[in-house]
């Protein structure tokens, strides 16, 4: 599916969508309990895919027809042998969480997932679980899916690197929970995305088990039970689709845009609030109502690093097309290991829309001043965030703008080029 975006403005108010990054992580304690309701999940094509992973390992999902909640009955701690392979279609997270789940059981479990998931690294988890004398082993010998896990893992030390995933190092951490001697996790490297395992730790401790940070990493003490405060979890916003509908106002909303859901979380992703402050957007922030208000402002390119908000990079080099001088992101090199390598993506595309964008490995220079924003046909990638990052620059660019493949939205915002219809963005589905 393609969608076209006319140059246009913005107004009005719009919930944030929930939390992916929660909501993957309260599913999944679920089915380690007993059972739990998730109340206020985001439901997506990546979020659905841990769903039928719990029920592989023997859970069930029950989701209600308005998709406000999800009642989880768990395999309390014991994964089942999944009885048939388990797609985790494009959800990076899926795989890595419930990778570790499969070494939790005696026999062998298969992993599996899109062209895209297939050739995204895996080979430091299967390393881990190979320490803790689990079976790991990618079937092409690659250190990429599919992947057979399995091997009943007790637990014990692992050494592994924190700058590929933090993914890894949350699935071991919910995994270890449960195991009968716990996991010490040493890494070798500096975490990149830390605020992921921030989020990890939270939702670990809403379900009642004791995780926490050392000198060398993490540790999780094992033969834990999940058991949430009175069976429920409420998820909250998601600032990483968020920015998007922020950048919107910022560039777009001559009236003002308020977004609403938005309250403080551990999530690194609201780093975008003090971004767009710092590029100069006339935007408030009520933290204890959970609203952010911003306008259409004008914005000045700086310096920002991504080490620990990978997702936030296409959103930023959209603002940097559309200020004034600069935008200078760094630390992005693990950014191009997403569901598209999202450094030359971003390069490449704004190119075609008139930005003048300088790509090197590790950084991303967006030239504003020198960038003349015109609509053409650009391409998705199939990536949910290249997509809404290229319809917001839409937005801003001279005539209409085509971006190929929208439908991908569905892996985190289903629901974003409706929001942005209602909002009053000239939007042809």
């Amino acid at each position: 599916m393609d969608i076209t975006i006319a140059e246009s403005t913005v107004e009005g108010t719009a919930q944030a969508p929930p939390s992916k990054s929660y909501t993957h992580r309260a599913v999944l304690a679920a089915g380690y309990a007993d059972g739990a309701v998730v109340h206020d999940p985001l439901v997506s094509a990546d979020t659905k895919a841990t769903m039928r992973a719990v029920e592989a390992y023997g859970g069930s999902v029950s989701l209600a027809e308005d998709e406000s909640t999800v009642e989880v009955t768990g395999f309390d701690g014991r994964p089942e042998t999944p009885d048939d392979v388990i797609d985790c279609a494009n959800s990076g997270t899926t795989m890595r969480l419930v990778t570790a789940t499969a070494a939790l059981q005696d026999d062998l479990a298969v992993l599996t997932g899109d062209e895209s998931l297939r050739s995204r690294p895996q080979g430091p988890l299967l390393d881990a679980i190979g320490q803790l004398n689990g079976d790991a082993e990618s079937t092409r010998h690659n250190g990429q899916a599919p992947l057979v896990v399995g091997g009943g893992i007790d637990g014990g030390a692992v050494e592994i690197p924190g700058d590929v995933s933090s993914q890894y190092i949350t699935a071991l951490l919910m995994a270890g929970a449960v195991s009968p001697d716990g996991i010490d996790i040493d890494l070798t490297t500096e975490l990149k995305s830390s605020p992921y395992v921030d989020i990890t730790l939270e939702v670990l401790d809403a379900f009642g088990v004791d995780a926490e940070k050392t000198d060398a990493g993490f540790t999780v003490d094992g033969g834990q039970t999940y058991v949430p405060d009175g069976g429920d979890y409420n998820v909250p916003g998601d600032f990483s689709s968020m920015s998007y509908l922020l950048a919107a106002g910022a560039l777009a909303a001559e009236d003002g845009l308020q977004v609403t859901s938005a309250f403080p979380s551990a999530q690194g992703d609201a780093a975008i609030v003090d971004i767009l402050d710092r590029m100069g957007a006339d935007l408030d922030w009520d933290e204890e109502h959970g609203e952010i208000t911003v306008s259409q402002s004008e914005l000045t390119g700086i310096e920002v690093g991504v080490e620990d908000t990978p997702d936030l990079l296409p959103t930023i080099a959209t603002l940097g097309a559309a200020a004034d001088g600069v935008t200078r992101i760094t630390d992005a090199e693990h950014v191009r290991y997403k569901e598209t390598d999202r450094v030359s993506a971003m390069a490449e595309e704004l190119t075609k829309m008139g930005a003048e964008v300088e790509e090197h490995q590790d950084e991303l220079f967006v030239y504003g001043a020198d960038s003349d924003l015109v609509g053409t046909t650009v391409e998705g990638r199939a990536d949910h965030r290249i997509i809404m990052s290229l319809a917001v620059a839409g937005l801003v660019a001279d005539g209409e703008t085509t971006v190929t493949g929208a439908e991908h939205v569905d892996v985190s915002f289903p629901d974003f080029f409706d929001v942005l219809d209602s909002l009053g963005a000239a939007v042809e589905q």
